[in-house]
């Protein structure tokens, strides 16, 4: 099958790691992907992961510098207008590689992929990560122009073939812009096995990190103040808390100053540490020391990386029991989940689960054969994308 991929994201962050991953298990899978992307368009050949998503988010330092001084009702329009040349480029490449469908990641004011579906007449498939108007009208300052916000939402939503929003709680929110349950596929995240196969055995891990001997609680990722890590880190100040309770978190992030204040303030500063921003290729042996995974908050509609790498490597999992991570995660089985509302939720379940071993093991094991049960793998996710693709063709 020949896919025509387009996205117009240029960070590097966890977007970036979900449409190199895709891209590869498609690939691999013996399918052409001819990429078109703000940092430059791909040739389709080539062996699977060996394509060149490694410029995503090269020379585009201009693109921050112009949103933070422009006026914000101008950029907006200029993203809209944005899809006009987007298209241009997906017409460009589709006269040469002539796909067969159109697979697109879905992002406000990006009409793209919905207009080259009209002038080729192949089927487009949309992937939804988050209701960006919803998203941006609560974060980064607020939209100027709300109203068109949602009138290019809906029209790229109704538009598409198929919509493939990450959770079924994210599917609420396209059902509710008037696309039917039949043009809808929940695909949540994946993970990507073969990364995470060489991960070191715990107590290796451990012995790397100098953290022998410790209950490592670990949190992973881009560390923000509503996280809620700063709850782990008072109640490792606790008589509830072992005394061999380690929090390593693996990333940064803007709360990394006040969260290694308030280890210093608490007299914790040896029991809480930070790698930094480290290459992804290292966050298997990293995750690999955890006795306890955390993921003490979560956006409402979110499918979780993290989540994933947890489970792959078979943690006991501390998480909040919102609907979208029901939708992976049950109570007991394979997390401990607590309820958000009550006040030290979290923290009854680090005590519980930090106390009893046995239980840490069970929810470990549980939480290693999810992944299989589920097939929450990109290579799963591929695959029911070629099926849908299929049954639209």
């Amino acid at each position: 099958m020949k896919i025509l991929y387009h996205h117009r994201t240029a960070s590097k962050d966890g977007q970036a790691v979900h449409i190199e991953e895709m891209i590869e298990a498609l690939r691999s899978e013996g399918h052409e992907v001819r990429v078109v992307s703000p940092g430059g368009d791909e040739p389709d050949a080539g062996a699977p992961g060996q394509g060149g998503n490694g410029k995503m988010g090269s020379d585009m330092g201009w693109v921050h510098w112009l949103k933070a001084r422009m006026p914000k009702a101008m950029y907006e329009l200029m993203e809209l207008a944005y899809s006009v040349l987007a298209y241009r480029k997906l017409i460009k490449a589709a006269r040469d590689f002539k796909p067969d469908v159109i697979y697109e990641r879905y992002n406000l004011f990006l009409l793209s992929g919905l207009m080259a579906r009209k002038r080729l007449g192949i089927p487009l498939l949309l992937e939804v990560n988050a209701p960006l108007v919803l998203e941006r009208s609560q974060h980064s300052g607020g939209l100027a122009l709300k109203s068109l916000a949602r009138w290019a939402e809906g029209v790229a939503w109704r538009g598409a073939d198929c919509v493939l929003p990450v959770t079924d709680v994210l599917a609420d929110h396209v059902r509710a812009r008037g696309v039917p349950d039949s043009r809808i596929q929940v695909i949540p995240n994946g993970i990507n096995r073969a990364h995470f196969a060489q991960a070191p055995r715990q107590d290796e891990a451990k012995a790397r990190l100098g953290l022998q001997g410790r209950l490592v609680l670990g949190f992973t990722g881009f560390v923000r103040d509503w996280h809620g890590v700063d709850r782990v880190v008072d109640w490792m100040a606790s008589s509830q808390a072992p005394a061999h309770t380690h929090l390593l978190v693996v990333g940064d992030g803007p709360v990394r100053d006040a969260l290694e204040q308030q280890a210093r303030r608490l007299g914790l500063a040896d029991r809480v540490s930070f790698t930094g921003v480290i290459h992804r290729d290292q966050v298997p042996a990293h995750v690999a020391a955890f006795d306890v995974a955390l993921q003490p908050a979560v956006t409402p509609y979110a499918s979780p990386l993290k989540l994933m790498e947890y489970l792959v490597l078979g943690k006991a999992i501390i998480a909040p029991a919102t609907p979208n991570l029901r939708e992976v995660l049950v109570h007991e089985d394979n997390a401990l989940l607590f309820d958000e509302s009550a006040p030290i939720g979290m923290q009854d379940a680090l005590t519980r689960v930090c106390k009893d071993e046995v239980l840490r093991n069970r929810l470990a094991s549980s939480a290693h054969d999810t992944i299989a049960r589920l097939d929450l793998t990109w290579l799963g996710n591929a695959r029911r994308v070629v099926g849908l693709v299929k049954k639209l063709t």
